[in-house]
């Protein structure tokens, strides 16, 4: 089974960068817009469609408001299994690490999800530290409960 571990330091507050995270049904306008272009929720899950056309049906495994953590996990093909977590840690009063982990089968996926994620914490970066930096308040959909 495949493992990447990716993570990056974001010159925000951990409270935003969580806020953004968080709400699970904006990531096309809070988190990643353009890498994601759109999110429709539904029960405990959500509907994410990428700028490269891909879309993914991901269950809400948990959201955890203590430990600034969420969980999901991805149902369709072509995956055999895919689970994920993003946690974002304070490290100074206005900067975070933001760490992404997914594990999925089969291996050959393995690079192209990478690929995926560098590009994402790319995007999460630059729109959390120009929301930082422009004093943008978190706002948008709230987060359901997870199935």
């Amino acid at each position: 089974m495949a493992s990447i571990r990716k993570e990056i330091l974001i010159d925000a507050p951990a409270e935003t960068v969580w806020a953004a995270l968080r709400d699970i049904g904006a990531l096309h306008t809070r988190l990643v817009p353009g890498f994601v272009i759109d999110t429709r929720l539904e029960p405990g899950a959500r509907i994410v469609t990428f700028g490269n056309g891909q879309v993914a049906h991901e269950l809400i495994v948990d959201v955890d408001d203590t430990e600034h953590r969420l969980v999901w996990a991805i149902v369709d093909e072509p995956f055999r299994h895919y689970s994920a977590a993003a946690q974002v840690f304070g490290e100074k009063p206005r900067q975070c690490r933001f760490v992404w982990i997914a594990d999925l089968l089969p291996d050959e996926l393995a690079d192209h999800v990478e690929g995926m994620m560098v590009q994402g914490l790319a995007v999460i970066k630059a729109t959390m530290e120009n929301d930082a930096a422009t004093g943008k308040l978190p706002s948008g959909s709230v987060a359901p409960e997870p199935g």
